[in-house]
């Protein structure tokens, strides 16, 4: 376990995560030129016409391109964006293109300069408040790494992602929740109920975090606090998901865009998929076929998709659902309500053995949905003043890799 005593260190986590932003930044810029448009990975299957979309054969692309259409054109891109994906999917996570277009002062041309700030600025930022979570708790603060270097943590920052900006906010939400619950100032649990449902609109995985306060609240019998937290935190998303049902046709919330598949009903079934769904796809077996290859060949590359998997999000998704499981049926049964930390811990894991497959085979797409799972981990330990789970949690940054490697991508 790493000792308190670096706590008084002059250098902090958040320091060395905001150089590693900035280099990283700095590294991906010299590549490519200098231009900020990469980071967002634009494709063609949209619009072709954008700044930066590439010519010729047909681009996927990746989803920071649906953050900066709706950035350069919040009242409009819904008719270009359902051209290759679903628009109220998108629209969901509006804070993060509209923060982008106020800092671009309404520039097209800055739109990608913003949003590569918001997320060099956020990283370290949401590190700093796990910083001060840790501190709280009495143990040491460079657990906050475990987060601050995730591969998933980076890559968003990499391809011009939510995640940084919403998981900032939620991190800085705990932090004010805490402080409140410590009796230090009365209008901390209040803000950290805003910065929560900032968190939310930034992306809604987000409320996993505020579902632990939520489940907190309302096993300690606090009726009215968990209904004005859930008003406050999650009532201004409702209310953008019913505003998008009247605008766009449609709600937001769903499994995800254009090729997502539907939440699994059997645990960890998308871990599964990896490896059997290539041997009964059509489509996927004629290809193969075209190319003179077997599901044989294919074979070794899915087990390491599937060892991804499992290693980044479904084995310490089964710790923690265990873990968090047992401490809560032992504290209610002793009279007592459980750390909120342990609920946390709980909503941080009870959703990733249903994650649909097209999370799963994406080790991008794993490693993503994985972040909350990160923090509620780290959180948890802490609070328990747990070794394994704190010095364990350090291995989520081996997933730096994966983030390091689309620098020249």
């Amino acid at each position: 376990m790493i000792p308190t005593r670096y706590n008084t260190l002059p250098v902090k986590p958040w320091h060395v995560v905001l150089l590693v932003c900035v280099g990283y930044a700095l590294a991906t810029l010299a590549v490519n030129g200098g231009d900020p448009a990469v980071f967002i990975a634009l494709g063609n299957y949209c619009d072709a016409t954008l700044p930066g979309a590439p010519q010729g054969e047909p681009v996927e692309g990746y989803d920071g391109q649906f953050a900066y259409m709706i950035a350069r054109d919040p009242a409009n891109a819904h008719r270009v964006i359902n051209r290759c994906d679903v628009a109220a999917y998108r629209y969901q996570r509006i804070l993060y293109p509209l923060l982008a277009r106020v800092l671009a002062l309404g520039q097209d041309a800055l739109i990608p300069w913003a949003m590569l700030l918001i997320n060099v600025v956020a990283v370290p930022a949401g590190v700093y408040a796990l910083e001060r979570l840790l501190v709280q708790a009495s143990v040491s603060r460079w657990y906050a790494l475990s987060y601050g270097l995730f591969g998933g943590t980076l890559v968003a920052l990499r391809l011009d992602l939510t995640e940084p900006l919403a998981y900032g906010l939620a991190l800085a939400g705990v932090w004010a929740m805490e402080t409140g619950e410590a009796g230090t100032s009365r209008a901390m649990p209040l803000f950290g109920a805003a910065l929560f449902a900032l968190a939310g609109l930034s992306k809604e995985t987000a409320f996993l975090i505020v579902g632990g306060y939520l489940l907190h609240r309302l096993a300690a019998r606090r009726l009215r606090d968990a209904a004005a937290l859930g008003a406050a935190a999650v009532g201004p998303f409702l209310l953008w998901q019913i505003s998008l049902k009247l605008w766009l046709g449609s709600f937001g919330v769903g499994s995800g865009g254009a090729l997502a598949t539907p939440f699994e009903w059997f645990p960890y079934n998308g871990v599964w998929r990896i490896i059997s769904h290539p041997r009964t796809d059509p489509a996927i077996q004629a290809n193969l076929a075209r190319q003179g290859l077997s599901f044989e060949a294919l074979l070794p590359s899915l087990l390491v998709l599937a060892a991804i998997a499992l290693a980044v999000a479904a084995l310490p998704s089964m710790w923690a659902l265990w873990r968090s499981a047992r401490d809560i049926w032992l504290s209610l049964r002793a009279g007592q309500v459980p750390h909120v930390y342990v609920f946390v811990l709980f909503a941080g894991a009870v959703m990733m053995p249903f994650v649909p497959f097209s999370t799963y085979r994406e080790p991008l797409g794993i490693l993503r949905f994985a972040v909350g799972l990160v923090i509620a981990v780290v959180l948890y330990g802490a609070h328990r003043r747990a070794r394994r789970p704190l010095d364990y949690s350090l291995l989520w940054t081996l997933t730096l890799i994966f983030a390091l490697s689309y620098t020249f991508a």
